[in-house]
C-alpha cells in the first residue's frame, strides 16, 4: 500500500512559456512557497548579482535566459513536487519538447501584456499531441496589459482549448488590487513584494460581505461581482475530468515577481493535477502501479558541475521502484547496469538517493552508455515511445582553431550532441564535422561550452544545406547507385547511419524522383521504430 501512496503523493510537471513571460521567475517563487529556498533574487536585476535558482549554466547567467531544462524537487502540503523548468527560447525548443514527454501535466505562463505568442502556440501543440493537462498562469498583472476577458478569448482561439478561470483579477497595472479565488472563495490583496511570501488572504465566501468594498473600494467591488456573474454565465463549471483529459485549461492570474497569485496556483495545482501517469511502449502500455521498474532517459547533460567532468542522464521513472545499487537492463545495449550514486536535484545541487518512485526524475552518472530515448527495465525488452528527434534547419561546419586540442574538441562535440543540443554529421574524407541545429543561438551556446568546459578553441562557418535526410530502402542496387552518384553530399551521423545533405529543396525533390525506391526521412525518428 505504501508504494501506491508514494505514487499518489507525486506531482511531476513542466513549466513552459514564451521567452520573458516570467517562467523562470514563477519556478523560483514556487520553490519559495515550497520552502525549498528562503528568499528569491530577481532574475534579471543587475543590482542584485544573483541569477535565478534554476539557471545554472554560465551562459544562462550572462544572457538571462534558460537554455537547459532544470529539475527541482521539494515537498509541499504532503505532496512530492517535481518541477521541470524548460527553456523558453525557440532555439532550444527541442529540449522543451523532449522534457514534455517526462511530465504528467504543464503550467503555461502567459504575459498579460503580450498575450499568446508564437512560441506559446508551438508549445501548446506539443501538449495537445499527448493530451497533457494544462493550467494557465497569466503573469505580470501589476503591469498594464490586455483585459482579462479579451485574454481568455485569445487563449481559446489561438490555443484551441477551452478555459475556466479559477481566480480573477481585481483591476490591472497601477489599479491592480488583488485576485479573488473563485475555486476557494477567498480574496488575496495585492502588495508588491519581491522577496517574501504573500500571506494577506481574506476569506470572503459571500460577495455581498460589507468587508469587500472596504478592502478594494466600491467601484472595484461592483466590477468584481459583475464580472463573476459573466464568468458563471459564459464558462462551464470547473470539472476536474475535462482538465485531466486536456480539454479545459484552468486559468490563474497573478504577478510572479511579486509572489502574488502563486500560492493560489500551487494550492489548487496539488489538489487537481494528476498523479504520475503511465507511458506507451513498442510492446504495451506501462501503468505506474506495476511492480517491475521501468523508466526512460529524456535528457543528458555533461558538466553539470564545471569542477567535475561529470555527465548525467535524466531518467523519468515510469513504473515500479528504482533502487540504488540494483542491476537494471539497458534494453538498447542489452546489458545490465547498476548505479551506486543516483541523485535527485535542486537545480544544480544534487543529493544521492536510495530509491525513487513513478513520477520522479533521477540523475544517473553516465560514462557514455546512454542516449536520449534509452529505456531501463528490470528485464523486460521494451522501448518507450515518443521521444522526439528534430530535423536541423541551420548547418555549420565546426573548425578547430587549435590543433593541439583536437582530442578535447572531439570529446566535447560528441558529448554535446549526445545531450541533444544539436546533431552532428561527419563527412569523409577529412573527418569534417557539420553541426545541425534548429536555431542560431544553439551555436553560440555550443561554442561557449566547447571553449569554457573543454578548452577547445573553435569557430563555426555557415554551410548551405537545406535538409539532412536519413535513407531507408529494400532496393540495395538503387541505394548503391545513389551513394555513388551523391558521394560528395553524404555524411554519417553519430550512430553511423548514412545521411544525405541536400543543398536545396529542388535537389531533394529530384533525388526523390530519380530514386523512387529510397525513402528520405526528414528526422531521425524512423530509427526508433526499427
Amino acid at each position: 500500500m505504501k508504494y501506491l501512496e508514494a505514487i499518489e503523493k507525486r506531482r511531476t510537471f513542466g513549466i513552459i512559456a514564451h521567452p520573458d513571460a516570467g517562467k523562470t521567475t514563477l519556478t523560483e517563487k514556487l520553490l519559495l512557497f515550497g520552502g525549498a529556498i528562503q528568499t528569491a533574487g530577481a532574475v534579471k536585476n543587475n543590482k542584485i548579482k544573483k541569477s535565478a535558482t534554476s539557471d545554472f549554466m554560465e551562459i544562462e547567467k550572462q544572457r538571462g535566459i534558460s537554455v537547459a531544462t532544470s529539475v527541482m524537487a521539494f515537498e509541499y502540503s504532503g505532496k512530492q513536487i517535481n518541477i521541470l523548468d524548460t527553456p523558453g527560447h525557440k532555439d532550444f525548443a527541442e529540449d522543451t519538447y523532449r522534457t514534455l514527454t517526462a511530465v504528467d501535466s504543464v503550467i503555461l505562463v502567459i504575459d498579460c501584456a503580450n498575450g499568446v505568442e508564437t512560441q506559446t502556440e508551438k508549445l501548446m501543440e506539443v501538449c495537445r499531441m499527448r493530451n497533457t493537462p494544462v493550467i494557465i498562469f497569466v503573469n505580470k498583472m501589476d503591469r498594464e496589459g490586455k483585459d482579462a476577458f479579451s485574454l481568455l478569448d485569445e487563449i481559446e482561439e489561438k490555443l484551441s482549448i477551452k478555459v475556466r478561470p479559477l481566480t480573477w483579477p481585481i483591476g490591472i497595472g497601477d489599479r491592480f488590487k488583488g485576485v479573488y479565488n473563485i475555486y476557494k472563495k477567498n480574496l488575496n490583496l495585492f502588495q508588491a513584494n519581491k522577496t517574501k511570501k504573500e500571506e494577506d488572504i481574506v476569506s470572503i465566501s459571500d460577495l455581498n460581505d460589507p468587508k469587500l468594498p472596504e478592502l478594494v473600494g466600491n467601484k472595484f467591488a461592483e466590477e468584481l461581482i459583475e464580472e463573476l456573474d459573466i464568468i458563471d454565465g459564459v464558462y462551464d463549471t470547473f470539472n476536474r475530468n475535462t482538465y485531466l483529459t486536456g480539454e479545459v485549461a484552468p486559468v490563474f492570474f497573478g504577478s510572479a515577481v511579486n509572489n502574488f497569485g502563486v500560492q493560489e496556483l500551487l494550492d489548487s495545482f496539488i489538489e487537481i493535477s494528476p498523479s504520475p501517469r503511465g507511458r506507451e511502449t513498442d510492446k504495451r502500455f506501462i501503468e505506474p502501479s506495476e511492480d517491475k521498474f521501468s523508466g526512460f532517459v529524456f535528457k543528458i547533460h555533461a558538466n553539470l558541475d564545471p569542477k567535475h567532468r561529470d555527465r548525467i542522464a535524466f531518467l523519468r521513472v515510469v513504473s515500479g521502484r528504482f533502487e540504488r545499487n540494483t542491476f537494471y537492463n539497458h534494453v538498447r545495449l542489452e546489458k545490465n547496469l547498476k548505479f551506486p550514486n543516483p541523485t535527485s536535484f535542486m537545480a544544480q545541487d544534487k543529493s544521492v538517493i536510495d530509491e525513487a518512485f513513478p513520477g520522479d526524475v533521477v540523475g544517473l552518472y553516465d560514462t557514455g552508455n546512454f542516449k536520449i530515448g534509452d529505456t531501463l527495465t528490470e528485464g523486460e525488452k521494451l522501448l518507450f515511445k515518443g521521444i522526439p528527434s528534430f530535423s536541423p534547419e541551420i548547418f555549420m561546419e565546426l573548425e578547430n582553431l587549435d590543433p593541439m586540442k583536437s582530442k578535447q574538441l572531439d570529446k566535447g562535440i560528441h558529448q554535446l550532441t549526445d545531450e541533444g543540443v544539436a546533431q552532428m554529421f561527419v563527412i569523409q574524407p577529412g573527418n569534417r564535422k557539420i553541426v545541425g541545429t534548429v536555431g542560431m543561438l544553439q551555436f553560440e551556446v555550443i561554442q561557449h561550452r566547447l571553449i569554457n568546459e573543454y578548452g577547445a578553441n573553435c569557430r563555426f562557418s555557415p554551410k548551405n544545406y537545406y535538409k539532412a535526410c536519413w535513407i531507408t530502402t529494400d532496393n540495395n542496387d538503387q541505394l548503391q547507385s545513389f551513394l555513388k552518384a551523391k558521394a560528395s553530399y553524404l555524411a554519417k551521423d553519430k550512430d553511423d547511419n548514412v545521411v544525405f545533405l541536400a543543398e536545396t529543396q529542388f535537389l531533394l525533390a529530384m533525388a526523390e524522383q530519380d530514386y523512387p525506391d529510397l525513402t528520405f526521412h526528414k528526422t531521425s525518428a524512423f530509427k526508433l521504430d526499427q
